[in-house]
């Protein structure tokens, strides 16, 4: 396969950025996209010129880092796949690959394809967590009845990656799906229902001072999402906060 891939290249956070054009020739479509830009870093490398900075980590759709938007899709025109685990043989010889960061207020861009998404962390830190007692009197977190169903859908909840597809998918950058999962994750189980109310408040209160937008409900991000997490979980965040709005 020969390809013209059409990259944003930017030195730093403060520089303007723009597309640059690059060919690449003998592309095998058993190839995974991370794969065929390491061919192209290899050829920049080659004749001297700065390789592209993009993420990755895992490559086993995992880890969430390999964040790319790829001809107007987070993570490319495959579904339920990650960057990583996107292979070239979704494209066409002598096509045309737009490849962006993911464009958020909230995700600014380091240098060319790498994003600080460092947001989800703060989000995170508010309150995606459960305090244990570790004085002595813990309990085995399997010995506390769980009810079947809301295990699974806590477990599919957890799924998330934080990779921040439904960011970039969004219109208004929302993250509510990424805050929903995570919400959903703990609101399901009784480990999570000490700190419920403290969770939903601080982690939300996080989202909008990080400058994510609000939701509008077009559904983008479920689509997206490389694992299928549900727009359930933003209706269960918002039943949830306007429970703990009330207790507050």
């Amino acid at each position: 396969m020969n390809l013209t891939l059409k990259i944003w290249r930017q030195k730093n956070a403060n520089d303007k950025g723009k597309m640059v054009d690059y060919k690449i020739s003998d592309v095998s479509p058993d190839m995974s996209f991370l794969e065929m830009l390491d061919v192209l870093n290899e050829q920049l490398i080659n004749s001297g010129d700065e390789p592209v900075a993009f993420d990755h980590d895992c490559r086993e759709g995992i880890c969430g880092m390999c964040s790319l938007y790829i001809n107007g899709e987070a993570h490319g025109p495959d579904r339920g796949v990650t960057t990583c685990q996107l292979h070239m043989r979704m494209f066409k010889d002598g096509d045309t690959i737009y490849i962006e960061p993911f464009r958020a207020k909230a995700f600014p861009v380091i240098k060319d394809l790498v994003v600080d998404r460092s947001a989800f962390d703060r989000i995170q830190h508010a309150g995606g967590f459960i305090s244990v007692n570790t004085s002595g009197n813990t309990i085995d977190a399997n010995a506390i009845p769980v009810n079947k169903q809301d295990a699974d859908t806590a477990f599919e909840a957890a799924t998330c990656i934080g990779c921040g597809a439904c960011v970039a998918s969004c219109k208004n950058s929302s993250a509510m799906l990424f805050v929903g999962a995570k919400v959903s994750q703990f609101a399901l189980l009784p480990q999570g229902q000490v700190e419920a109310t403290d969770r939903v408040l601080n982690m939300v209160k996080q989202m909008d001072e990080e400058g994510f937008g609000n939701c509008t409900n077009t559904g983008a991000c479920e689509v997206e999402c490389p694992k299928g997490i549900s727009l359930e979980n933003i209706a269960r965040m918002n039943r949830e906060y306007l429970k703990a709005s009330f207790k507050g």
